[in-house]
């Protein structure tokens, strides 16, 4: 049964994946008609930009990059290793993030899957089954109450068949 729960979970995640694929590619219409709107707008915005002022602000912040490198070897070697250790802590975090939202998405598909096969309105009726409170019986009159009374009728037993019992005693 196990197997079965840990091959469920990647196939819920893939059914996740691909509704919220659907979800996002259906939005796509919508944004291409953004852009075809914005378009003529930035480009007039890069033609009256002028090269050369691009140019030299990205040589300033160059020539404060470089400017701004400690020379000390050993001050180096220790920003290196702190670094080091904080892309460790990001990375840790990361795969917790990542571990957080495979989860999510698992979950989602477990729902989409439900909807697909129509589990989702079953749920519903028996979460309303249960929530519904339990009416008190009415009163019940008298010649109902006596037939209720009466006790079923029981089945007659079964006899076992005398020929194998014989048969089974002759054998010894």
């Amino acid at each position: 049964m196990a197997i079965i729960d840990e091959l469920r979970t990647p196939l819920y995640f893939a059914a996740g994946t691909a509704d919220l694929a659907v979800q996002q590619a259906r939005k796509v219409p919508g944004l291409i008609e953004q852009i075809a709107a914005e378009a003529p707008s930035r480009i007039e915005a890069v033609k009256k930009t002028d090269p050369k002022a691009v140019q030299e602000k990205a040589q300033a912040k160059f020539a404060e990059l470089v400017g701004g490198l400690d020379t000390d070897l050993k001050k180096l070697g220790e920003q290196a290793q702190d670094l080091a250790l904080r892309g460790v802590g990001v990375a840790a975090e990361y795969a917790v993030k990542a571990r957080e939202k495979y989860e999510e998405l698992a979950a989602h598909g477990e729902e989409t899957v439900k909807a697909w096969r129509g589990e989702t309105a079953e749920e519903v009726t028996e979460i309303s089954v249960v929530v519904e409170p339990v009416s008190e019986p009415e009163p019940v009159s008298e010649p109902v109450a006596a037939a209720e009374a009466k006790p079923a009728r029981k089945p007659a037993a079964r006899k076992a068949p005398a020929k194998k019992a014989a048969a089974a005693e002759g054998a010894e």
